[in-house]
């Protein structure tokens, strides 16, 4: 099985790239060239699907996307080797097409020895399909990782993933064994722990509509609009914040909180500096004055923001 045997630790696979080159005469496998949103969107998705799997795992893990390939379903079919696997299907609305989540069987037996209280091993002996509580597991995982897949897809395509029942034999599956599949590859480890991968499939032709957000480079950096940031700096510098003195905050006990009437003194205390605050932090100290015949505070001291403070 493709996942089973892993090269390396993390982020390689013996795979061709994304962008194939058509054979004489044959339809074009890939019609997108480099998607370098679409692995760029994958990216995105590795680090939600770590919300995902740490639950169901009880340990904190490492997840990664791996360079992303354009190949015939069949051909995948054959890339994986015989052994129990999970096939769950994806309905992608509203485009109406199929998309796949691909589960390695072990992986699926070692979460569900975890959900019952164990330590995540699987039997010695591998069944050929899986138990009513395993299918249940599966789909779990297909509705769990259903919101972070459609929030990843909302700023290139509003785009729905409902999970279906899950099949052990992809013969089973509606997907064609010709039909060309974008396969995003997740890995995912624990400590030292050898990885297991997650495959998610979609159908080159439910994306088409989308090949122009899908195949657009992804900038790194850009320089924002001089005009633009010349704006934002002048809101920023008129927003108001409401700033206070804080002269005492005495404390009495509840005894004399109930006897007191219009006349009592409530004898209070402060230094020689008082707090001035804006919201919950110490804009800095001062002192207590006037000015101009009101009540004033003169600043003695500021605070410094970029100080962290003991509890930091």
């Amino acid at each position: 099985m493709v996942n089973a045997e892993a090269t390396s630790d993390r982020r390689t696979r013996q795979r061709a790239p994304a962008a194939h080159a058509a054979g004489l005469g044959a339809t074009k496998l890939n019609p997108f060239g480099d998607l370098h949103t679409l692995q760029h969107l994958s990216a995105r998705l590795a680090r939600a699907l770590r919300g995902v799997f740490e639950p169901l795992l009880r340990r904190e893990v490492r997840v990664w996307a791996e360079p992303l390939v354009v190949q015939r379903f069949g051909d995948y079919r054959t890339e994986r080797a015989d052994g129990l696997t999970a096939w769950l299907p994806l309905v992608m609305s509203p485009q109406g097409a199929t998309g796949l989540c691909v589960l390695d069987g072990v992986f699926v037996l070692e979460l569900l020895d975890l959900f019952f209280g164990g330590t995540g091993a699987a039997p010695a002996t591998i069944p050929l399909e899986f138990s009513p509580a395993a299918e249940a597991i599966v789909g779990k995982i297909g509705a769990a990782i259903a919101a972070p897949l459609r929030a990843a897809w909302e700023p290139l395509a509003r785009i729905d993933f409902t999970p279906t029942r899950v099949e052990v034999n992809a013969a089973m599956l509606s997907t064609d064994t010709d039909d060309a599949m974008i396969v995003t590859r997740f890995g995912l480890a624990a400590g030292d722990a050898k990885p297991v991968f997650i495959d998610l499939l979609y159908p080159v032709t439910a994306l088409k509509p989308h090949a122009p957000t899908l195949t657009g480079k992804v900038l790194d950096k850009q320089e924002a609009d001089p005009a633009w940031r010349t704006s934002l700096t002048r809101a920023a510098m008129n927003v108001r914040f409401p700033i206070r003195s804080v002269l005492a905050e005495p404390v009495v006990p509840l005894s004399m909180l109930m006897n007191l009437k219009p006349g009592d003194v409530i004898p209070i205390s402060f230094g020689p500096e008082v707090p001035v605050m804006v919201g919950k932090d110490c804009l800095g100290r001062g002192t207590v004055g006037t000015s101009n015949g009101h009540a004033a505070v003169r600043l003695t001291s500021i605070a410094r923001f970029d100080d962290e403070g003991p509890d930091a």
